[in-house]
């Protein structure tokens, strides 16, 4: 029996680029591959699975045959393609946030809602948000195990969150204040340094500071990535009524997202429980020795598949709550890998 085709949209971005290796060293499960992208890009020659592959220009005619279609594009884009992909007959993954809280669009973790796949009335499968993705596998078991009802989060963000353009504007603003041990003293003089590239991107510069806005501006004084976070968190774990909390911060780290968390539960809770609870968890790995320097951090997570967590305590002054850190890389599971296991659910249709 033939294997089904895929197609990767969006093929030569930042997580596309991950998404080819992260295909690449999974199981062999898929037939042909498509690359498609921008028609700036149709022609080159990527690699996947050991061999070269062409990529193709975005078009109707892209999708004929393919059975399901990862996409990495603009919201906007993603808005338009993607239902021309499902008519086309293909079921589409997709990472923009274009359709993640349409009732008709399973918003799907494979750690916490994997039968959800299933129903799809328009074809189309949302992966969550990045900095959603860390904390849900975390999340899923604590909740089965305690009953989540509320939780606080900051979240640290890493650059390429902006994708490559964050990540290429932190080594440059980097480059711009290496050696200059007086940079960062003083108001402005990191701006001065970095020049007005450094707020291009992330609205302020970044290297040798924070900034406490990832997304666009909401009611309320909101952005759209702390909205994400208490949405999202709602619909995958299918509580409509958790109250959340949460403060985005970017900051000069290069890939890997880390969220401290303030979490209340129905019952009675404590750290050795809870570690217990999240060492049997699937996608999460525990690192939680303080005393041995054991604790998770974005420069062990890079490059790896699970989400991280530790520095876990029980709360002193709230009720059954608990505070933790979590770790994961925002490109792997925060994207490519969520959207490459949310695929290869599928893989029992096409038997």
């Amino acid at each position: 029996m033939s294997k089904p085709t895929l197609a990767i949209v969006g093929a030569t971005g930042a997580v596309g680029s991950v998404m080819r290796d992260v295909i690449s060293r999974r199981d062999d499960v898929w037939g042909e591959i498509k690359l498609v992208a921008s028609p700036r890009s149709a022609g080159k020659q990527l690699p996947i699975r050991g061999k070269n592959v062409t990529v193709e220009a975005l078009s109707e005619s892209v999708f004929e045959g393919v059975d399901v279609a990862q996409f990495d594009l603009p919201d906007e884009v993603s808005a338009q393609w993607a239902p021309i992909a499902a008519a086309a007959g293909a079921i589409v993954i997709d990472k923009s946030g274009a359709f993640r809280m349409d009732p008709q669009v399973p918003l799907v973790v494979p750690e916490a809602n994997p039968e959800a796949v299933r129903d799809r009335p328009k074809g189309i499968i949302s992966n969550a948000n990045c900095t959603t993705l860390a904390l849900i596998p975390t999340l899923t078991a604590l909740n089965k195990a305690f009953g989540l009802q509320s939780m606080s989060v900051a979240s640290y963000q890493a650059a390429s969150g902006s994708g490559q353009a964050g990540l290429e504007s932190l080594y440059d603003q980097t480059q711009a204040v290496s050696g200059n041990r007086s940079v960062g003293t003083k108001a402005g003089d990191v701006a001065d340094a970095v020049g007005v590239d450094g707020s291009e991107v992330f609205g302020a510069p970044l290297a040798f500071n924070v900034v406490p806005k990832v997304g666009g501006w909401r009611d309320g004084g909101w952005t759209s990535e702390e909205l994400k976070v208490r949405n999202e968190s709602r619909k995958i774990l299918g509580l409509p009524d958790l109250k959340v909390a949460s403060t985005c911060v970017r900051v000069p780290v290069a890939i890997g997202h880390s969220q401290a968390v303030h979490a209340t539960f129905a019952s009675k809770v404590d750290a050795d429980a809870a570690r217990k609870v999240l060492a049997d968890a699937p996608g999460v790995t525990v690192v939680d020795d303080p005393q041995a320097g054991q604790f998770p951090m974005p420069i062990d997570a890079v490059g790896t598949d699970d989400t991280y967590v530790g520095r876990i305590r029980t709360s002193v002054d709230f009720e059954n709550s608990l505070e933790f850190f979590v770790v994961g890389d925002n490109l792997l599971k925060g994207a490519a890998l969520n959207s490459a296991q949310i695929a290869e659910l599928l893989l029992p249709e096409f038997a």
